[in-house]
């Protein structure tokens, strides 16, 4: 697995490296992953994405495999052992924004008939591939990600600045940021 040209990101631990080998960059167009990542990016503020994935197994048991209708319904009781909760990062207001996040992502299926066909657009319904020959290169945030920010943000949202939404951009390959001499660049 250790043999072929990857993303600078990518070394490390065998964790990171299955994470960019089977999914960072693909195309995602289901619902139940986007509501994943929405909530794994936004707890991912201010800390490494490995730590949140090896909180990741533990997210979706705490989070009732993110099955957004079910986070909805939560309620103090909920707050509380989530909060109690070793397995996740247990912060107040990143656990009330998966909550209210979970209402928003609901109410957005119901306008648009899926979170997919609403997200989507921002990129014009194909992955952006971008040509990045470095992981300097990578931008933190896009018109797009501003775009998008700003509008989950109108709609309820927390937790989704332009920074977050860029990252969320990149995991469900509505952008391609692999850099050019990564073996992933023409896969996904």
């Amino acid at each position: 697995m250790g043999d072929k040209p990857r993303c600078e990101w990518a070394g490390g631990s065998e964790l990171m490296l299955r994470y960019h080998d089977e999914e960072w960059g693909a195309p995602v167009h289901d619902d139940r992953t986007h509501f994943e990542f929405l909530i794994l990016e936004g707890a991912q503020a201010g800390l490494s994405w490995e730590t949140v994935l090896k909180k990741r197994e533990n997210y979706r048991a705490a989070f009732d495999a993110f099955d957004p209708a079910k986070v909805a319904r939560y309620g103090e009781a909920d707050v509380a052992r989530l909060l109690a909760d070793a397995g996740i990062i247990r912060n107040r207001a990143k656990v009330a924004a998966a909550i209210g996040n979970a209402k928003a992502f609901l109410d957005v299926q119901r306008e648009f008939g899926s979170f997919d066909s609403y997200v989507w657009p921002f990129v014009g319904g194909e992955p952006l591939k971008n040509s990045f020959r470095s992981l300097a290169q990578l931008p933190a945030q896009t018109e797009q990600s501003d775009a998008m920010s700003k509008d989950l943000k109108r709609r309820g949202f927390k937790f989704v600045g332009p920074t977050i939404c860029y990252a969320f951009m990149q995991a469900v390959g509505m952008v391609n940021d692999h850099t050019t001499d990564c073996f992933r660049y023409d896969e996904v």
